[in-house]
């Protein structure tokens, strides 16, 4: 079925071609121009997260990933947010009855027992989330090394399957689902946006990931913030990177995300920007952020 073109934005993402058709991943790469990218030396486990909400912590997992695969890397994404919204942005079925991270985390299953490719990127796959998680908060309460059950699996998947990333998507709380990816993970990526209080909330995730580190993980390091929402036009958006780039400025990319009419629209045809509208800013954006996170590697 052939979708309905989205309304013109020029203001954002520039004059309107129409969003690229991708009927499975051969497709996708013969349509979507890419750069091979550095392979790291070891699997960079990345954490993205931000108790506060809004900020395009989805959309950034989401596109990254994809990306990440464009570019000739294996990608795993973890979606640990019971909205499953990177599970649906992805193209993989989450209803509820879908086996996933709710399975892994409460019974113990096996993360290779439940990953699914995505159709959209060579590369990569993801272990879906279902509304189910909602409860898992309150089910871990109780269970014998509730932070270690997520980093347990992950340490037994990654021994028998080669992959270069692996990506959690986290809801936007600092509760026991968040916690087990903090554990489980190598980097932190935090996603602030260009907009008023943009830092507000990022002091306490600070402060826990210092907790974490002092407890139950020590290789965890901030190692990237991603400015999104991104308004040229605004002085607003200037000064917010200004004062984010003065806090982080090792760890600020410099790649920022725009605001984007073609980011919002992606998900609702269960496409990541990269194969719905590669040519669009937000595409643009991602693909380079992307390629500037590998290269941290190299």
């Amino acid at each position: 079925m052939s979708k309905t073109p989205a309304p013109r934005s020029e203001l954002f993402d520039g004059p309107e071609t129409p969003p690229i058709e991708v009927s499975d991943v051969e497709q996708a790469a013969g349509d979507v121009s890419h750069e091979t990218l550095p392979r790291p030396a070891q699997t960079r486990v990345i954490v993205i997260a931000n108790q506060k909400g809004g900020v395009g912590k989805t959309t950034t997992a989401v596109n990254l990933a994809a990306a990440l695969g464009f570019g000739g890397l294996n990608v795993l994404l973890i979606d640990m947010d019971p909205q499953g919204n990177a599970s649906t942005a992805l193209g993989v079925d989450h209803r509820q009855g879908i086996r996933g991270t709710y399975e892994v985390l409460l019974d113990g299953d096996a993360i290779d027992w439940h990953v699914v490719k995505s159709q959209e990127a060579p590369g990569l796959w993801v272990l879906p989330a279902t509304i189910d998680l909602a409860a898992a908060e309150l089910e871990l309460v109780n269970v014998s090394g509730r932070e270690r059950r997520l980093v347990d699996s992950l340490d037994d998947y990654l021994n028998n399957h080669s992959m270069d990333y692996v990506i959690f998507d986290c809801p936007p709380s600092l509760g026991l689902l968040t916690l087990n990816a903090l554990v489980a993970a190598k980097e932190i990526l935090i996603p602030i946006q260009c907009e008023y209080y943009a830092l507000e909330g990022v002091s306490q995730l600070l402060r826990t990931i210092d907790l974490v580190k002092g407890n139950l993980n020590d290789a965890l390091v901030l190692s990237t913030v991603v400015l999104t929402m991104y308004d040229g036009r605004t002085r607003l958006s200037s000064q917010v990177a200004d004062e984010v780039r003065s806090h982080f400025p090792e760890e600020t990319l410099k790649t920022v995300i725009p605001r984007s009419v073609r980011v919002s629209e992606a998900p609702s045809y269960g496409q990541t920007v990269i194969t719905y509208h590669r040519t669009s800013a937000g595409g643009q954006a991602y693909m380079d952020a992307a390629a500037e996170i590998a290269r941290q590697a190299g």
